[in-house]
């Protein structure tokens, strides 16, 4: 079956361009053009993967992203024309799995789109479920809690914090955390490691009031939990 991407853009040379890119790489395309009609179509729709202009009529891309996440984990690519790190960083604190700024490669837009729906089909099999004093990790239902509560997660947050959990209270450089949840072909820069790593620290402690990702010197991140006797 196809893969589904929703492009939601307000610029039709955008969207004709990633339309015509997608469906030559063997991708179902569906277009919206304002912030309202893209998330009533990602709801109504169901999309493996929305591609998401930031600055949008009606509703922007931010606001878009958050309503998105209270209810779906649909992997989210934001399109920015701005080149500012803070906007990329909001973007992705509020859910979205990846940036690219405008203007772009077809060919890399493509690359993206496959690189991200590859972590989907490259899950590892192994369907234990993790324990440990704090937090528990279902990986085959992809559902995190921590305290008890279930974990709000992003798909990249689970998959960070899934990688981390793996190699319990072993320091895992920024290197090795995008190789393991991004993927080899990952496109930018490993800083974005850092943000996933804030946020997801921050939705444990919220709930158990503990730092339970550790920084190591500055060189990467243990997960410090202990494992449930």
């Amino acid at each position: 079956m196809q893969p589904t991407i929703l492009v939601v853009d307000d610029e039709a040379s955008i969207r004709n361009v990633a339309k015509a890119y997608l469906e030559h790489a063997g991708y179902r395309v569906l277009c919206a053009t304002t912030g309202p009609e893209g998330l009533q179509m990602a709801l109504d729709e169901e999309p493996d993967l929305i591609i998401l202009d930031l600055m949008l009529p009606g509703m922007d891309g931010m606001e878009i992203t958050a309503r998105l996440r209270e209810r779906s984990d649909v992997f989210i690519l934001m399109l920015t024309a701005r080149s500012d790190e803070m906007d990329r960083v909001a973007g992705l604190r509020v859910g979205a799995d990846d940036y690219l700024t405008k203007p772009f490669s077809p060919r890399e837009l493509v690359a993206r789109v496959e690189a991200i729906l590859r972590r989907r089909r490259d899950k590892p099999a192994k369907s234990s479920i993790m324990r440990f004093t704090h937090v528990e990790i279902d990986p085959d239902a992809r559902e995190a809690r921590a305290a008890g509560q279930l974990l709000e997660l992003t798909p990249t947050e689970f998959d960070l914090l899934l990688a981390l959990a793996r190699h319990h209270n072993r320091v895992l450089s920024r290197e090795d955390l995008i190789e393991k949840v991004w993927g080899a072909d990952f496109y930018g820069t490993d800083r974005v490691v850092d943000v996933y790593v804030s946020q997801v620290r921050r939705k444990i402690e919220a709930l158990t009031g503990e730092n339970l990702i550790r920084t190591a010197r500055g060189v990467g991140y243990r997960f410090v939990d202990t494992p449930a006797s």
